[in-house]
């Protein structure tokens, strides 16, 4: 699969969209954010997509990303091992997306192996990962390292309660939605048209 020949037409346009959406700008945060979490012995990538892919394909500096966001001892992969052979390097990757959805990410924010591996998506696997490092941030449990402006801030639940008067309150009233009965009458009203004449 991985030594696919050049695509056409159609197939060409699709892969040249996906390949538009990647933001060198957020390549650069993320590995920023990598860097830091991980420490400096994950190495540094080379610029640019090609880079940044050929970083992650062995899924060891993924593995420790997500081991880093777990107290030590208690990472979700207990071995990280680089390995030259395609299916251990598949394997690593794929033990981190199951890592990242227990983690908390939505099973449709996640990448899928080969989008990585082969350098198909690469958009996709950026999108993942700013979504961890938000998730990340939102935890608050201390674990984050480095400036949390770097990603999006995730909802919080704001719950509200009310008293049992308040509820009843809200029952009596008619919602602008259902329209108004108010100045409701037939005062004045005509018959439209002409009458029927009976002869």
């Amino acid at each position: 699969m991985a030594n696919r020949g050049p695509s056409y037409g159609l197939s060409r346009e699709v892969q040249q969209k996906i390949d538009r959406q990647y933001d060198p700008e957020l390549e650069q945060i993320l590995v920023r954010w990598i860097l830091g979490q991980c420490g400096g012995d994950v190495g540094q990538p080379a610029p640019g997509r090609d880079g940044f892919q050929q970083w992650l394909k062995d899924g060891t500096v993924l593995c420790r990303l997500i081991n880093s966001l777990h107290p030590r001892g208690q990472g979700p992969v207990a071995k990280i091992q680089a390995s030259a052979m395609a299916f251990k390097q598949m394997e690593q990757i794929s033990q981190f997306l199951q890592a990242a959805e227990r983690y908390g990410i939505a099973a449709t924010d996640i990448f899928q192996t080969v989008d990585l591996w082969e350098g198909k998506n690469m958009a996709c696997v950026q999108r993942t990962l700013m979504n961890l490092g938000s998730l990340a941030v939102a935890k608050g449990d201390g674990l984050f390292v480095g400036d949390p402006n770097w990603f999006p801030k995730k909802s919080q639940e704001n719950r509200r309660v009310f008293s049992e008067d308040k509820l009843k309150e809200g029952q009596s009233v008619i919602g602008l939605q259902m329209g108004t009965n108010r100045g409701a009458s037939q005062a004045g009203m005509t018959g439209y048209g002409m009458p029927r004449q009976i002869l």
